[in-house]
């Protein structure tokens, strides 16, 4: 066997992983999946590291094992994504986009995607009761508009949300929340949110985050779990000024534990202090590669 080629094995190995980065990395930009994403980053990252180790082994440009060039080229991958993620979150902490957005009503006439799925979530809610109560705007910034719709149930005790996100390739995500509160002022919220927080919560509200469930009838199985020995009141503030009236609590209370930076430092600094980039950082991480929220 000549010097610098692998085994039938390895041979194997390092085509398997790069056809799958590339099969997967097509199918991540057809469908909103956060398994296909999931699947994607760790395919990507296998078929970089190894098909990259194979071109320099085969080459003979590295007199190392074939297996020592693909650790250093997927420990360089990491790397680089890693500042590449720093990076970003360093740009957003100086940009303009709202962090805490405000709602306002939504009266585009755009509300409901017509997608199978979330037809699907419609009726559903619909059968156990719940009535729709408003549709919502929030403007992020750079033309980013995040449509949302809010249902309340029969009793005016359990709240759905759902957030209607852009996605990159044109399609439309979503996720969606139930939250409940109690006549002591806590707050239950069961949702699915895959999208990266990092800061902190007010210390009554008790949040589980299931990014792996899509099934609405399942996070609200959960949910009426959790509360199901809570003494609930009922809601009585509209769904605008109670979601902005959170927005606002949720700004205060990681400016007080220092996830961001006072108002007069964040021209000079930005927004997000360095402690609050790396919890941001860290759920990035934990959502991309293994589709965990830090909640």
């Amino acid at each position: 066997m000549p010097e610098h080629s692998l085994s039938p094995l390895a041979e194997i190995f390092v085509y398997t992983c790069v056809g799958l980065s590339i099969l997967l990395g097509l199918l991540n930009t057809r469908v909103n999946s956060l398994k296909v994403s999931v699947l994607n980053r760790w395919a990507r990252w296998f078929g970089v590291s190894f098909g990259a180790a194979f071109l320099v082994f085969d080459a003979g440009w590295l007199n190392r094992p074939f297996w020592v060039i693909g650790a250093i080229f997927f420990l360089g991958w990491l790397l680089v994504e890693t500042v590449y993620t720093w990076l970003a979150i360093s740009a957003l902490s100086k940009s303009t986009i709202s962090l805490f957005p405000r709602f306002s009503e939504n009266t585009t006439g755009e509300e409901w995607p017509a997608q199978k799925k979330l037809i699907e979530i419609k009726d559903w809610l619909k059968s156990k009761g719940f009535v729709r109560s408003k549709a919502l705007l929030a403007d992020v910034g750079h033309g980013i508009n995040i449509r949302s719709t809010v249902f309340q149930s029969e009793d005016n005790k359990t709240r759905f949300q759902i957030l209607f996100v852009p996605q990159h390739n044109g399609d439309i995500g979503f996720c969606f929340s139930f939250a409940s509160e109690t006549k002591a002022g806590e707050r239950f919220v069961t949702d699915n949110l895959y999208m990266p927080y990092g800061g902190f919560y007010p210390d009554k509200w008790q949040i589980v985050r299931k990014p792996w469930t899509r099934d609405a009838a399942k996070l609200y199985k959960l949910h009426q779990k959790r509360i199901s020995k809570a003494e609930l009141a009922e809601y009585e503030i509209d769904p605008i000024d109670d979601l902005n009236q959170q927005q606002r609590e949720l700004e205060q209370i990681n400016l007080k534990q220092g996830f961001l930076f006072e108002p007069q430092y964040q021209e000079e600094h930005g927004r997000i202090t360095w402690e609050g980039r790396y919890r941001v950082w860290k759920e990035v991480w934990l959502l991309n590669y293994f589709g965990i929220s830090m909640v």
